[in-house]
């Protein structure tokens, strides 16, 4: 069986709209500047988009505040003025009771699919409260990210919200090799780990 090829799609789709006239709004959820910088790069000429930084599972709150400080500075520094900013509660304890049980399991196993059904629902929810056209995650940027489970839990949480949701694969057109660019060129904050403590090498 041959895999879906979703920048294609998303390629394909984002000559439609431009040919019809639209820019959609895009409810994405962002994890950190890094994963952000190509992502946000490819995408802000076509979309109206708003960003969610909704991560409960980064359970140092530094850390936390960090990571959302260096995607605002990013996104100043870019002067990608239009993009909006969605508040999002911090509650790690939200997350270990998510994660609870699933503590020894390997990284990107059924406790990582977990925190991105919840991730990615939270965003949905977002959506659907602004109105956006769709909603989007940038995780499938990062090389150590499954884009077809990502994808596959998104694809299953948008019919259950009414809320549309875009399958990506940002790592592929040199979309992570563009976001390590970016970072040396932004001087971004690279994190070693994902956020979840249970993941922390």
């Amino acid at each position: 069986m041959n895999r879906r090829n979703y920048m294609r799609e998303l390629d394909i789709l984002i000559g439609q709209n431009k040919l019809a006239g639209k820019r959609p709004t895009l409810m994405l959820h962002v994890c950190c500047a890094v994963c952000a910088s190509s992502v946000l790069e490819y995408l802000y000429d076509h979309f109206k988009i708003y960003i969610v930084y909704y991560n409960p599972n980064i359970t140092v709150e530094d850390e936390y505040r960090y990571r959302y400080s260096e995607l605002r500075r990013y996104i100043r520094e870019r002067q990608m003025d239009e993009i909006c900013f969605v508040e999002a509660e911090y509650d790690p304890a939200h997350f270990f009771s998510i994660a609870k049980g699933r503590e020894e399991d390997r990284e990107g196993g059924a406790r990582c699919s977990l925190c991105f059904y919840d991730r990615l629902s939270y965003t949905a929810e977002k959506c659907r409260e602004y109105g956006c056209d769709y909603f989007a995650t940038t995780l499938t940027v990062s090389p150590l990210k499954n884009a077809e489970v990502i994808n596959t839990i998104g694809a299953n949480i948008g019919p259950k919200t009414g809320q549309n949701y875009l399958c990506t694969d940002f790592k592929k057109k040199n979309g992570y090799k563009r976001s390590i660019e970016l970072s040396k060129e932004y001087n971004l904050y690279r994190q070693n780990y994902c956020g979840c403590i249970f993941s922390r090498s």
